[in-house]
């Protein structure tokens, strides 16, 4: 995991509003890959996610929790421990992003 950190840290800073845009169609479409439940933010829960945005790149997460700042420290603590980037929040659902070696989603120019 620590071997993408300055790939990834590179391309997140990076990104321009155009490739931002990019990314909110593609997971317009996409169902909730992890859904968070009662107990919150598991390591289990993130194992979940890390596999899966490994395997996908772009994936939505659902937080099933009506407060804001609780929402908003589970995002940051996804983020933070994925090294993803939080591409659009709306409502419970988060979209993140993080490239991998393969280049499954090929970004347009800035």
């Amino acid at each position: 995991m620590k071997r993408f950190q300055p790939l990834i840290k590179d391309i997140c800073m990076k990104l321009s509003n155009k490739q931002k845009q990019f990314l909110k169609g593609l997971a317009h479409s996409l169902k909730p890959v992890v859904l968070l439940g009662q107990n919150g933010l598991t390591e289990g829960v993130l194992a979940e996610i890390e596999n899966a945005i490994s395997h996908h790149e772009l994936i939505k997460v659902k937080i099933a929790t009506d407060d804001r700042e609780t929402k908003q420290l589970i995002i940051d603590a996804i983020v933070r421990e994925t090294e993803a980037l939080a591409i659009a929040k709306i409502g419970h659902i988060v979209v993140l992003y993080r490239p991998s070696e393969a280049k499954k989603i090929e970004l347009p120019r800035k």
